[in-house]
């Protein structure tokens, strides 16, 4: 008796302990996520501003820092091998989960084409305001492929969102850039749309990875899956670059680049890291929560990427962006008081 008891509130301390590293692990993969998010499209930008035009060129660095994955990793095994000796195991990705994010990779660097190619087009507030969408596309796939359940105030923080981003779009020719026609700002809009639309399918479809592996999905794991991913994206990437032979074109950039040669490399290896957190944050709060929470954090931080886009390079902040800002904040608000109340009505039926 005395065991059983023993055993359970030993398990219960476990749980706990997960709980709360879960809750630790989200916190922080949300915080990445944020940082990426808001900092990746700025940066990025930076690079077309001061005299950059290689789009492969932008879209190789979003994937490249996938490198930087290897220090948690090897840090991971080590404390591994303290604990377990020579049983402990150098990988835990499976041949099956190998090939499943190879595949969600290649779509990764076709999706990352898209969204530098609209980055090099449109202003940032509008390039984010558009990229927005992706909500709307990221519950409809969510619903499809992992079966995601709604909440009032879930549906509530998806229309809202979708709405701000439409409200731009109505509005957005009046933004176009001086030095640009309509038809490459049309193109710029509709390859960011692109980007929303695919991107809006990768996040569930890693989701549904998750739940379709035949293995238990540890962090350590999910990192793994997330450097085969940005390996593979970055390949994709790789072959653009030499098929329009922009390696050789690198030098010459930096020598031309604005800022100057060392900015130069400094911006590339910044814009780097900044999207390794993207997309690292991204497919962490998968693993802690959800594809359609990850997609409500891209949403709603929007205003912040907006702030800093006006901040920074003192892009118009017009009414309809004012309006968008406010209907997206109002549903970021709305999904996380939905989320308290969740968690509240749990909480009660657990005591209960």
């Amino acid at each position: 008796m005395e065991t059983d008891i023993s055993n359970n509130q030993v398990s219960s301390e476990e749980e706990k302990m997960s709980r709360s590293l879960k809750k630790f692990l989200l916190v922080l993969n949300g915080a990445m996520l944020g940082i990426g998010n808001c900092g990746g499209p700025l940066i990025q930008r930076l690079y077309f501003l001061k005299g950059g035009k290689g789009v492969w060129i932008s879209c190789f660095l979003q994937t490249a820092g996938w490198p930087f994955i290897i220090f948690p990793l090897s840090v991971s095994y080590l404390y591994r091998r303290r604990k377990k000796g020579s049983r402990a195991k150098l990988f835990y990705i499976s041949p099956h989960l190998f090939l499943a994010c190879a595949v969600i990779g290649v779509l990764t660097g076709f999706d990352d084409f898209l969204a530098a190619s609209g980055v090099s087009l449109l202003p940032v507030t509008t390039y984010s305001l558009v990229i927005a969408t992706q909500l709307g596309f990221t519950a409809g796939f969510a619903y499809i492929l992992v079966k995601q359940k709604f909440t009032p105030f879930t549906i509530n923080a998806i229309f809202l969102l979708s709405v701000g981003a439409v409200v731009l779009v109505l509005h957005a020719s009046s933004d176009r850039p001086a030095h640009e026609t309509d038809k490459q700002y049309i193109i710029g809009f509709l390859m960011t749309l692109g980007a929303s639309v695919l991107y809006g399918f990768v996040l569930p479809l890693i989701e549904l990875t998750y739940k379709k592996a035949k293995q238990t999905i540890t962090y350590t794991l999910v990192m793994e899956m997330q450097m085969v991913l940005s390996f593979f994206a970055t390949a994709v990437c790789t072959i653009g670059m030499l098929l329009h032979k922009d390696f050789e074109a690198i030098p010459r950039e930096a020598r031309d680049f604005e800022l100057g040669r060392a900015k130069y490399y400094v911006v590339m290896v910044c814009t780097a890291v900044f999207w390794q957190f993207f997309f690292m944050g991204a497919v962490g709060v998968i693993f802690c929560h959800s594809s359609l929470l990850s997609g409500i954090i891209i949403s709603g931080l929007l205003p912040v990427t907006e702030a800093l886009a006006v901040l920074f390079y003192h892009e118009k902040l017009r009414v309809e962006k004012v309006i968008s800002l406010v209907l997206s904040l109002w549903g970021f608000i709305s999904y996380f008081y939905g989320e308290l109340r969740q968690i509240k009505k749990l909480r009660i039926r657990l005591q209960n």
